[in-house]
């Protein structure tokens, strides 16, 4: 037999179960109201059979079946439109034998002299038919609910959360003959459910409870089924169970669960550090988005970078009349076009290899496609690479900045808004410092232009190249050790789709000038994300710590020490002014100068700070 003809076999064979079980339910259904037209004739003509006309009462159970079948299909019934014993199936079930009742009234009483039965038998024996329906199906779900089929090898589960996304979980658990899990408690903190039972499967207690509840189930998987559950509350439960070998899962928010179009229990994933580190999602204006993006013409630079590539998927839901991706990297557009086109062929206009090193190229670039809202997020990122090369930060950071802002300013952009980093906060770093001279230059043009331009302010970027956790991954895979530069340092997170976000939302509601600052939430200590990664890995990894490296800030700050700190219109932006600096202004060699002496200063510190964490 063919693979084809396995296939069909066993679709056919699975499809006769439920198509066998609807004919039969028709035929109970039917059966329901031949008893029920008995049981009214019999009480209506107070158990005397002599009064009763069989032959009439038999005309009327055939047209009650008949008018059953026809309506029953009709309203899809029994044609498996509706989950089984569900409130849906019975709301119709209801339609369907005040339908048969009525059609019977109306027969009994055309034919009242032919048929001698009452006409109120019908009205008898409506409820008997209905309730005896109901019946068959509910002593049928009980019997599905109450032999669960598990598949092989199916772990114990404790699904945390006796809500509508615990409930749901627990029905696809029970009912799926193939599933991985066999659920044995629910854990709930609202002391209202504490006598909850879904499905047979009580709540066993709070999340105070859990180490005790886990042993006393033996389980060995626990889901997190909260809608939207906070970073606090992940790393409280995965303290609770550490070292009892429960393996931690979390859902998918419910919007994807619902838009797959294959959801099942694959949709379950391990915690991972992000969700330890936690950000919600943004709750975004749009409106006021689509009323700057959609229809026009968006340029974004630096569009095969983490932040970029982002960016130009985001943007390119708002439904612009032309998305112009820009990057000297060809792989990263590459992996950029693929994303949002499904294709890589690099042969559109969609994508411009440039540098804005190159300012002819640039302009040349804008007075061809004249984009009318620019996203720059083209920059050399890597602060400790950069303290070494601080020129090449110069060469990039600004004036590669300032050559986009004046190609922009050449076709009368009318959106600019300039991606930027908290290290721009009282900057003591050649990346912060050139960033910061960013941010000036960007607020001088808005000056000139009286257009919206403006920049926008954030933390470090879960996921991001380069960033921290990838880095810690690959030293706990390679055994060690994992490498810290401070116990006490801490950073902002965010994630990237949340990054990206913010900057378009910022764009909507910044003004000229402005640095707008997004809302990292509480730092988080980095010694804590490494312990995290390390314990759920499962291997013996050490930490060492290296010391902060010159001009590397113990705590990160978004605002700096004189800049305002507003949330006028978004909860999760903040505005401040920068001040503007003109071109003629920028003198390299006070820059570099400037530079040094703050790495010179601070590397005195840093000596300091390590002998002192030496001696701890």
């Amino acid at each position: 037999m063919t693979l084809s003809s396995k296939t069909s076999a066993s679709t056919g064979a699975s499809d006769a179960k439920p198509q066998l079980w609807l004919w039969s339910q028709a035929v109970l259904d039917s059966l329901a109201w031949a008893v029920a037209f008995l049981l009214a004739v019999l009480l209506r003509y107070e158990l005397d059979v002599h009064l009763i006309n069989f032959w009439g009462l038999g005309v009327v159970v055939a047209i009650a079946i008949v008018t059953q079948l026809v309506a029953g299909w009709s309203l899809a019934l029994y044609r498996g439109r509706y989950t089984f014993g569900s409130f849906h199936e019975a709301r119709v079930l209801v339609v369907v034998t005040l339908i048969v009742a009525a059609v019977t009234f109306v027969f009994l009483y055309l034919l009242i002299n032919e048929l001698h039965i009452a006409r109120s038998v019908s009205a008898i024996a409506f409820p008997f038919a209905a309730l005896f329906m109901a019946a068959v199906r509910y002593v049928k779900r009980l019997y599905v609910e109450g032999k669960p089929r598990f598949g092989e090898g199916a772990q114990k589960t404790l699904v945390y959360g006796g809500g509508f996304l615990g409930s749901s979980l627990l029905n696809r658990m029970l009912q799926d003959p193939e599933s991985p899990y066999f659920p044995v408690g629910l854990i709930d903190d609202d002391p209202a459910k504490k006598h909850l039972r879904v499905n047979s499967v009580s709540v066993l207690g709070r999340g105070e409870d859990l180490p005790e509840v886990v042993r006393r189930t033996k389980a060995t998987v626990l889901v997190i089924a909260f809608p939207h559950v906070e970073a606090a509350k992940v790393r409280e439960i995965s303290d609770a169970v550490a070292g009892l070998h429960v393996k931690v899962l979390v859902l998918p928010p419910l919007k994807d669960m619902l838009s797959s179009e294959d959801s099942g229990f694959s949709d379950f994933r391990e915690i991972n550090v992000e969700d330890l580190i936690g950000r919600r999602p943004v709750d975004i204006e749009v409106e006021r988005i689509a009323g700057y993006v959609t229809g026009k013409r968006v340029l974004v630079t630096g569009a095969g970078g983490s932040i970029g590539s982002e960016l130009c998927r985001q943007l390119h839901g708002f439904d612009p009349e032309e998305l112009i991706m820009l990057d000297r990297d060809e792989s990263g557009l590459q992996h950029t076009q693929l994303s949002i086109s499904g294709h890589g062929l690099l042969n559109g206009k969609d994508t411009v290899l440039a540098d804005i090193r190159d300012a002819e190229s640039l302009k040349k670039i804008f007075a061809d496609r004249r984009p009318q809202v620019v996203f720059h997020a083209a920059a050399l990122k890597h602060a400790p690479l950069l303290q070494q090369y601080p020129e090449e930060a110069w060469k990039t950071n600004v004036l590669g900045t300032l050559n986009v802002l004046h190609a922009a300013q050449s076709v009368d952009v009318e959106t600019f808004v300039n991606i930027s980093t908290d290290k721009a906060a009282s900057p003591i770093t050649a990346l912060g410092h050139s960033k910061h001279a960013a941010e000036k230059l960007t607020a001088w043009m808005g000056l000139q232009t009286g257009k919206r331009y403006v920049s926008v302010r954030f933390g470090n970027v879960i996921g991001s190249r380069g960033s921290m956790l990838p880095l810690f991954s690959e030293q706990i895979n390679k055994g060690g050790p994992v490498t810290v530069t401070h116990p006490d340092v801490t950073r902002f997170f965010m994630t990237i789709p949340e990054a990206c976000q913010l900057v378009i939302q910022a764009g909507a509601i910044g003004s000229g000038g402005e640095v707008l600052i997004l809302d990292m939430g509480d730092p988080v200590r980095i010694l804590d994300v490494a312990q995290r990664m390390i314990a759920m890995s499962g291997k013996d990894v050490e930490i060492v710590f290296t010391g902060l490296r010159p001009s590397e800030k113990l705590h990160e700050q978004l605002v700096g020490v004189e800049e305002a700190d507003a949330k006028a219109l978004h909860p999760k932006i903040s505005h401040t002014t920068s001040w503007p600096l003109a071109p003629e202004q920028l003198d390299l060699g006070q820059w570099l100068q400037h530079c040094r002496d703050v790495s010179v200063d601070l590397s005195a510190e840093m000596d300091e700070d390590d002998d002192e964490l030496a001696g701890t």
